[in-house]
């Protein structure tokens, strides 16, 4: 990372030699937590920026793609959620999204460092609006550990909000993690997780459906959105189910929710999983008919 003589904020470049630059005006904050660095700034365009380790986390003008398509999709997916739990997702939009669900009962977010939620609280105070729902319960923790310790079949969906597979994040990841989800979750349990750009990472999507289905998922499908500040501009989230395939969703319900929406609609949940062909070549599942 590297903040210019001309105040362009510059993502460390990825292996393939490709970076992202926003231009700020300032910083608003800065702190080294437990865990890690964490930043604020202005930006002329995308409003405030939060950076994690250098490396772009959200910003104020774009974030509603990822969190309606982390939590939308998966919700109206499942049958009847009712209980949720996010691990990671600190900043706490798509814990927004997903309390828009009425009928959850409750829902817990479990994010190792309080730091980025706090600097969400003052900075995107907008993504912690629902944050004081009665079902809602935020605690600062190991999500792996709390997964492993969790009574089985306590869930319905499992989110993982995670940062890139690097540092602790790796074991979010990991078979034996997804093991642990598995047996957390109750009967038609999901999990649905960020699973980074099809463009740069085909390799962690691939694994990561090799993983569920070692876990004992029984169907894997990936979805696909823009997200112009991550790395390449185009993002994944993956959904695997416990016991059964996947077979639609619940468009209905979807077409008739009680919210509004800026980007999630039936419309683009259908397209989201219909991949192109290279996804399909290396082995991902999106739209089953179109397998």
């Amino acid at each position: 990372m590297s903040l210019d003589a001309k105040h362009w904020f510059i993502e460390i470049p990825t292996p393939d030699g490709s970076t992202l630059a926003l231009k700020v005006t300032r910083k608003l904050h800065e702190e080294q937590t437990e865990f890690q660095k964490i930043e604020v700034f202005e930006t002329t365009g995308f409003g405030n920026l939060m950076v994690i380790d250098d490396i772009i986390m959200l910003t104020a003008r774009d974030n509603y793609l990822y969190h309606e398509m982390m939590a939308h999709p998966a919700l109206f997916t499942h049958p009847a959620p009712k209980r949720v739990l996010i691990i990671g997702g600190g900043d706490c939009g798509t814990l927004r999204e997903v309390l828009r669900h009425p009928h959850l009962e409750k829902v817990q977010q479990v994010d190792i460092d309080a730091g980025v939620t706090r600097a969400s609280e003052k900075f995107f105070p907008e993504l912690c609006e629902n944050n004081t729902d009665p079902r809602a319960e935020l605690h600062f923790a190991d999500g792996i550990k709390w997964v492993k310790e969790a009574e089985p079949g306590s869930y319905d969906l499992i989110v993982v909000d995670s940062t890139d597979p690097i540092g602790p994040a790796v074991g979010l990841f990991s078979e034996p993690f997804f093991r642990d989800c598995h047996r957390a979750l109750a009967p038609h349990g999901m999990v649905v997780q960020q699973s980074e750009s099809p463009l740069l990472n085909m390799q962690i999507l691939t694994d990561m459906h090799k993983a569920m289905g070692g876990a004992g998922f029984h169907d894997v499908q990936t979805l696909h959105f823009p997200q112009p500040v991550y790395p390449s501009g185009w993002w994944t989230c993956t959904m695997t189910c416990k016991d059964h395939d996947f077979d639609g969703f619940r468009e209905e319900d979807s077409r008739n929710r009680p919210f509004a929406t800026r980007y999630y609609s039936p419309e683009v949940h259908h397209g989201a999983l219909a991949l192109p062909p290279f996804m399909v070549e290396q082995g991902l599942t999106g739209n089953r008919r179109n397998k």
